[in-house]
This record gives C-alpha cells, structure tokens and sequence, in this order.
C-alpha cells in the first residue's frame, strides 16, 4: 500500500516544496493550509490532495484530520514568525499568534493524527522548527520562543514514543528564502529583501530534499535533529555578506 504523508502549511515555500518532493518520492500526498486557492496551485501538479486547514483552530485541524484515511509522514510545517520588535516594546498578540501557530498548532495536528501514526506499524512525525530554536537573537524574542516551544515538544514526544513504530524528527533551517520575511515584515517586501542581501540563502528545495532524506531512511534509523543551514550563515547571527 501507498503510504500517506501530510504537509502542514503547504500553500507555499517548504510546505509546498515538501509536498512536491515527497511526491516524487511516491508517496500520496495530503496538504493543508489556509489558502486554497494556492494550495490547489500545489497539489494539481502533483496529483496531491488539498483540505483546509488553519492549526489555530481545534475544529479545522479535526474536520481536516477526519477525512484522512491513514497518515504514515507528518510534517508539522505550519508555522512563521511576526515583527522583529525588542522585548521591551514587543506586541503580546504577535506573541500569541506566533506561540498558537508554531507550538499549538504542532501539538494539535500531531494529537489528532497520532492513532494514525501508531496504526500505520512505521510512522513519522517530522517538525520544522528553525536555528532560531536553539540560538535566540535580539529582536527574535517571540519567533525564538515559539521555536524553542516547538523544539521541547518534539523531544518530549521523542521520548514518550521511544518504542513504538514512530519515528520524531525535527529539521531547524537556518535562513530560507520564502514568504516568511514578507510575513514578518508584516508585507514590506523591501525590508524582505535585505535580509538575504549580499549572501545566497537556503531554498525551499534544499529544506525538502532533507526532510524527504530523513522519511526514507531505513524504519530502524530515526534522525533525531538535523541542522540545516547555507554555506554563507553560521549560527542565528553570524552571516557573510558579499560587497555588490
């Protein structure tokens, strides 16, 4: 039988870019997010399946885990981050958005589909967390801690798993080169830009080829952390930038 993996938040970057990887690999696809009319765009190339979802909600991550069948590959993809504001004068709300989106949201899905994962004999719940979960920087404070959230749960759920057929793999890029800037940046597209500028990021495509590395090794080999990050950045704060 086919397996099944699911992609959260997969309307764009390394959601989508998972999704059309682990297509490739021969999986059946299922995606998620908010954004149907892109996550549509997604899955009709792929042959993949697009259902709403938006994780901050308890009764859209059940209705969208209702209609699934099986889950073999979870990929807790949903997240992102919102102002780069100092803790002095950080906003409480963007703290919750991001903490309900990144953390919550990956406690939500991964509850719901676990009966999934366990049934399945060799399942796989893959979490996207980020550099900024294991090195906080100034002006990171809430994306920082709603990673490093995310982190703790992923190995908690590691250990309370530890002899059962699933495995629990958490992927912590460093700069990519998506949507989440222009997101952070609350849609200015110009300060976007100046992040990457002068150095060559990660792509979406380099995320996804390691996740689709990590859910098809062997079902004995569990990838417990992978470090991701371009050849121009080391650590959360340290990145080359080359003179134009």
């Amino acid at each position: 039988m086919t397996r099944t993996a699911v992609v959260t938040g997969a309307s764009s970057g390394i959601g989508a870019a998972t999704a059309r990887r682990l297509a490739a690999e021969g999986f059946d696809v299922v995606i998620g997010a908010r954004r149907m009319e892109r996550l549509r765009a997604v899955a009709d190339p792929i042959g993949a399946r697009a259902l709403p979802l938006d994780v901050t909600d308890g009764a859209s991550v059940e209705a969208f885990c209702g209609q699934l069948e099986r889950c073999d590959v979870l990929v807790n993809n949903a997240g992102g981050a919102i102002g780069r504001d100092p803790i002095a004068t950080a906003h409480v709300d963007d703290w919750q958005a991001m903490y309900d989106s990144n953390v919550l949201g990956l406690l939500r899905v991964t509850q719901t589909l676990l009966p999934k994962l366990r049934s399945s004999g060799d399942g796989h719940v893959v979490v996207v967390a980020s550099i900024a979960a294991l090195e906080p920087y100034p002006g990171g404070g809430g994306y920082n801690a709603a990673k490093a959230g995310a982190r703790a749960v992923t190995q908690v759920l590691r250990q309370e798993l530890l002899g059962e057929p699933v495995r629990v793999t958490e992927i912590d890029p460093g700069m990519v080169e998506t949507e989440f800037s222009v997101v952070r940046f609350r849609g200015d597209e110009q300060a976007a830009a100046a992040v990457y500028e002068g150095m060559t990021p990660l792509t979406p495509d380099d995320v996804a080829d390691a996740i689709a590395w990590a859910v098809t090794r062997p079902s004995h080999v569990n990838v417990d952390q992978l470090v991701l990050m371009a050849r121009d950045q080391y650590g959360a704060k340290q990145v080359h930038r080359r003179r134009s």
